[in-house]
């Protein structure tokens, strides 16, 4: 289903829900000005059409002990259609990668990771590098000293302005 274009309502919803996704339907009709019907329904609208794609916890990985937290700038042999999408398949089956970005520039992608040690880091990217099937050529390492700025849901007026070039 098409997604419709996105009234002030819709951006509100989008915006609480980016806050707290476990408000009760009650709770966030209250908070955009919407009696709790029309609001599930403008909610179930927004799922169908992928704007809103899953609710999750989010958890303090720096209040768990000893996990290593890098980002890995992965370099491939070669940059076809047909290697990216291999290197993609294996990326599917790696735990250890939380999220991965295919990027511009110096480097393919960009891999967020966490593992239990150095040890098992180093083993993961190894086995990357040495095995031909998975084509990687170089990976630049940064681990992370602390977070500076979580990612705390996308700005409102970065949604409104998208909202507005659409009407």
């Amino acid at each position: 289903m098409p997604p419709r274009k996105l009234d002030p309502l819709d951006l509100k919803i989008l915006a609480e829900l980016q806050r707290d996704g476990r408000m009760t339907n009650q709770r966030l009709s209250e908070r955009i000005g919407l009696s709790a019907r029309p609001c599930l329904e403008r909610v179930r609208r927004l799922e169908a059409a992928g704007l809103i794609s899953g609710y999750r916890a989010v958890i303090e990985i720096g209040q768990l002990p000893d996990l290593v937290h890098a980002f890995a700038e992965i370099t491939l042999k070669s940059q076809s259609t047909q290697a990216l999408a291999a290197f993609e398949r294996h990326l599917a089956d790696c735990a250890e990668v939380v999220e991965c970005f295919l990027v511009g520039g110096q480097f393919d992608y960009l891999a967020q990771m966490v593992c239990p040690d150095l040890e098992r880091y180093n083993a993961l990217t190894t086995a990357w590098l040495d095995e031909p099937t998975v084509g990687v050529a170089r990976i630049t390492s940064r681990f992370v000293m602390k977070p500076v700025r979580r990612f705390a849901g996308y700005p409102l007026a970065l949604l409104a302005k998208n909202a507005a070039q659409q009407n």
